[in-house]
């Protein structure tokens, strides 16, 4: 029991870490949270330090859902329970970071780190769904919250696990919580088109 709450300390200490604040910051670009939506996640670093920060942004991001999983899987346990647990601490660290007073990303990176470790499969077809929205209607929000909204099913039907079908129901509706405000804003038609 001690060793898997230190695993899963260390697991939200990882996911806390904001790579979009560090990698700005490392580049001498202006402070992501100073500009732009004030979001330290790849779209607006993109949209304020430029194309190559946004995807190295989106990267590590994902690595932080990646990396941490697959250790514990090869290391420790393969065991759903666990692997249930690391995952929703590395996604409450990306959102709620300690090392930004808890004030961190809305997740979509992160979570798409995990899921490609807990279900490659649901994966493709999430990034399909994404895909369509984003070419359709062109809002990175909109796109990040249908593929959040499709994945726990998809997750379901290819993995029949309980506990990572929970993890993945908990993270999906952190993605689309940590995204109210772009909700908002798709209502009221003032969200910014996404200009690839």
């Amino acid at each position: 029991m001690m060793e898997l709450t230190v695993i899963l300390l260390v697991s939200y200490l990882i996911g806390a870490i904001p790579s979009g604040v560090v990698l700005t910051r490392l580049s001498g670009a202006t402070d992501v949270r100073k500009a732009g939506s004030g979001n330290i996640g790849a779209t607006n670093v993109y949209r304020v330090a430029g194309k190559r920060l946004g995807i190295l942004t989106l990267l590590a991001d994902m690595l932080k859902g990646v990396v941490p999983l697959l250790a514990v899987q090869w290391l420790y346990s393969s065991e759903p329970k666990v692997l249930a647990w690391v995952a929703v601490a590395l996604f409450v660290g990306h959102c709620y970071p300690v090392y930004l007073m808890f004030k961190g990303g809305k997740g979509v990176a992160t979570a798409l780190g995990i899921y490609l470790v807990l279900s490659p499969a649901s994966v493709g077809i999430a990034l399909l769904v994404f895909a369509f929205v984003l070419w359709r209607w062109r809002y990175v929000s909109l796109a990040s919250i249908c593929a959040a909204a499709v994945i726990p099913a998809l997750v379901y039907g290819f993995e029949r696990s309980l506990p990572i079908f929970i993890a993945t129901l908990v993270i999906a509706a952190g993605v689309i919580y940590r995204h109210r405000g772009n909700i908002s804003r798709l209502l009221d038609g003032s969200e910014s088109r996404f200009k690839g």
